[in-house]
């Protein structure tokens, strides 16, 4: 269950990864959507160190 659990975070960070790449490469990039997506990565990576 546990490594279900962090299947789902690790493939949930490499999606915000993917959206904050094609974020940072469109002409304009938005700040207010960079800053969420950072924000949301850091919450994954701080509960994948509690597991």
């Amino acid at each position: 269950m546990v490594s279900s659990h962090a299947n789902a975070l690790q493939s949930k960070h490499a999606g915000l990864e993917e959206r904050l790449r094609d974020e940072l490469n469109r002409p304009v990039p938005d700040a207010a959507t960079i800053q969420a997506i950072k924000r949301q990565k850091l919450r994954i990576k701080e509960e994948l160190s509690t597991i």
